[in-house]
Protein backbone atom coordinates (compact mmCIF):
# COMPACT_ATOMS: atom_id res chain seq x y z
CA UNK A 1 0.00 0.00 0.00
CA UNK A 2 1.44 3.33 -1.16
CA UNK A 3 1.46 6.32 1.39
CA UNK A 4 -1.11 9.01 0.05
CA UNK A 5 0.07 12.41 1.01
CA UNK A 6 -2.69 14.15 3.25
CA UNK A 7 -3.19 16.95 0.30
CA UNK A 8 -3.99 14.15 -2.14
CA UNK A 9 -6.19 12.28 0.59
CA UNK A 10 -8.26 15.92 1.32
CA UNK A 11 -8.49 16.11 -2.56
CA UNK A 12 -9.57 12.68 -2.58
CA UNK A 13 -12.59 13.15 0.29
CA UNK A 14 -13.56 16.52 -1.71
CA UNK A 15 -14.47 14.95 -4.42
CA UNK A 16 -16.07 12.26 -3.13
CA UNK A 17 -18.54 14.51 -1.28
CA UNK A 18 -19.45 16.74 -4.46
CA UNK A 19 -20.14 13.30 -6.66
CA UNK A 20 -22.02 11.74 -3.49
CA UNK A 21 -24.11 15.37 -3.45
CA UNK A 22 -24.17 15.47 -7.25
CA UNK A 23 -25.72 12.13 -7.26
CA UNK A 24 -28.46 12.56 -4.39
CA UNK A 25 -29.34 15.91 -6.06
CA UNK A 26 -30.05 14.08 -8.95
CA UNK A 27 -31.93 11.69 -7.46
CA UNK A 28 -34.17 13.75 -5.83
CA UNK A 29 -34.43 15.79 -9.03
CA UNK A 30 -35.85 12.44 -10.90
CA UNK A 31 -38.33 11.87 -7.82
CA UNK A 32 -39.26 15.61 -8.01
CA UNK A 33 -40.13 14.91 -11.95
CA UNK A 34 -42.15 12.21 -10.60
CA UNK A 35 -44.43 13.40 -8.13
CA UNK A 36 -48.22 13.10 -9.09
CA UNK A 37 -49.84 16.04 -7.69
CA UNK A 38 -53.13 14.19 -7.67
CA UNK A 39 -53.30 11.29 -6.41
CA UNK A 40 -56.25 9.25 -7.36
CA UNK A 41 -58.28 8.32 -3.97
CA UNK A 42 -59.19 4.91 -3.07
CA UNK A 43 -63.18 4.78 -3.60
CA UNK A 44 -63.80 1.13 -3.20
CA UNK A 45 -63.13 -0.44 0.88
CA UNK A 46 -63.13 -4.17 1.82
CA UNK A 47 -64.68 -3.76 5.16
CA UNK A 48 -64.33 -7.53 5.94
CA UNK A 49 -67.18 -10.10 6.98
CA UNK A 50 -70.55 -8.64 7.55
CA UNK A 51 -70.67 -10.87 10.88
CA UNK A 52 -68.48 -8.25 12.58
CA UNK A 53 -71.66 -5.94 12.22
CA UNK A 54 -74.24 -7.38 14.31
CA UNK A 55 -77.81 -5.88 13.51
CA UNK A 56 -78.43 -2.84 14.92
CA UNK A 57 -74.91 -1.18 15.09
CA UNK A 58 -73.76 2.33 13.09
CA UNK A 59 -70.55 1.79 12.66
CA UNK A 60 -67.89 4.53 12.14
CA UNK A 61 -65.07 4.10 9.75
CA UNK A 62 -63.43 7.28 10.16
CA UNK A 63 -61.01 6.14 6.99
CA UNK A 64 -63.35 6.70 4.81
CA UNK A 65 -64.96 8.75 6.57
CA UNK A 66 -68.86 6.63 6.60
CA UNK A 67 -70.57 5.52 8.52
CA UNK A 68 -71.99 1.76 7.61
CA UNK A 69 -75.74 1.12 9.35
CA UNK A 70 -77.03 -2.64 9.57
CA UNK A 71 -80.40 -2.54 9.89
CA UNK A 72 -83.53 -4.88 9.43
CA UNK A 73 -83.68 -4.21 5.92
CA UNK A 74 -79.94 -4.68 5.73
CA UNK A 75 -76.49 -2.76 5.24
CA UNK A 76 -76.22 1.17 4.27
CA UNK A 77 -73.52 3.76 4.83
CA UNK A 78 -73.62 7.39 4.82
CA UNK A 79 -70.80 9.55 3.72
CA UNK A 80 -69.23 11.54 7.01
CA UNK A 81 -68.39 14.74 4.67
CA UNK A 82 -70.59 17.70 5.34
CA UNK A 83 -72.17 18.98 2.17
CA UNK A 84 -71.28 22.61 2.85
CA UNK A 85 -67.63 22.35 2.46
CA UNK A 86 -66.30 19.46 3.07
CA UNK A 87 -65.63 19.01 6.70
CA UNK A 88 -65.80 15.90 8.61
CA UNK A 89 -69.33 15.50 10.83
CA UNK A 90 -69.12 14.40 14.29
CA UNK A 91 -71.85 10.99 15.04
CA UNK A 92 -74.13 12.28 18.16
CA UNK A 93 -76.49 10.12 19.40
CA UNK A 94 -79.68 11.91 17.69
CA UNK A 95 -77.91 12.47 14.28
CA UNK A 96 -74.35 14.07 13.27
CA UNK A 97 -72.56 17.70 13.94
CA UNK A 98 -70.17 19.43 11.89
CA UNK A 99 -67.93 21.15 13.82
CA UNK A 100 -66.99 23.60 11.07
CA UNK A 101 -70.08 25.85 10.84
CA UNK A 102 -72.71 23.92 12.45
CA UNK A 103 -74.53 22.35 10.08
CA UNK A 104 -76.96 19.82 11.53
CA UNK A 105 -77.99 16.56 10.68
CA UNK A 106 -80.84 13.24 11.76
CA UNK A 107 -79.39 9.74 11.87
CA UNK A 108 -80.93 9.94 8.07
CA UNK A 109 -78.45 12.06 7.03
CA UNK A 110 -80.98 15.06 6.09
CA UNK A 111 -80.47 18.62 7.19
CA UNK A 112 -81.87 19.76 9.96
CA UNK A 113 -79.99 23.14 10.82
CA UNK A 114 -77.98 24.96 7.87
CA UNK A 115 -75.29 26.37 6.70
CA UNK A 116 -75.77 22.75 4.09
CA UNK A 117 -78.50 22.87 2.11
CA UNK A 118 -77.79 19.05 1.16
CA UNK A 119 -78.11 15.58 2.61
CA UNK A 120 -75.45 13.61 3.82
CA UNK A 121 -74.74 11.50 0.96
CA UNK A 122 -75.36 7.92 0.87
CA UNK A 123 -72.74 4.93 -0.15
CA UNK A 124 -73.01 1.67 -1.81
CA UNK A 125 -72.55 -1.17 0.10
CA UNK A 126 -72.14 -5.05 -1.43
CA UNK A 127 -71.71 -7.78 -0.08
CA UNK A 128 -69.22 -10.37 -1.69
CA UNK A 129 -70.83 -14.16 -2.52
CA UNK A 130 -68.06 -15.37 0.58
CA UNK A 131 -70.20 -12.67 3.13
CA UNK A 132 -67.62 -9.62 2.83
CA UNK A 133 -68.98 -6.18 2.57
CA UNK A 134 -67.34 -3.56 -0.19
CA UNK A 135 -68.06 0.20 0.36
CA UNK A 136 -67.73 2.21 -2.46
CA UNK A 137 -66.86 6.01 -1.47
CA UNK A 138 -68.84 7.77 -4.18
CA UNK A 139 -72.44 9.44 -4.26
CA UNK A 140 -75.17 6.54 -4.55
CA UNK A 141 -78.10 8.71 -5.04
CA UNK A 142 -78.54 12.50 -6.08
CA UNK A 143 -81.25 14.52 -4.61
CA UNK A 144 -81.91 16.76 -7.51
CA UNK A 145 -79.95 19.61 -5.87
CA UNK A 146 -76.83 19.60 -8.16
Amino acid sequence: MTNISRRDFLKLARDGFLYLSGALAFVGFLRFLDFDPNPATKTEFDLGSAEKYPLGSRTVLSEIPAMLIHAESGFSALSLVCTHLGCTVESKNDGFNCPCHASKYDLQGNVLNGPAEKRLNALRIEITPDGNLILYASKQEKDGKD
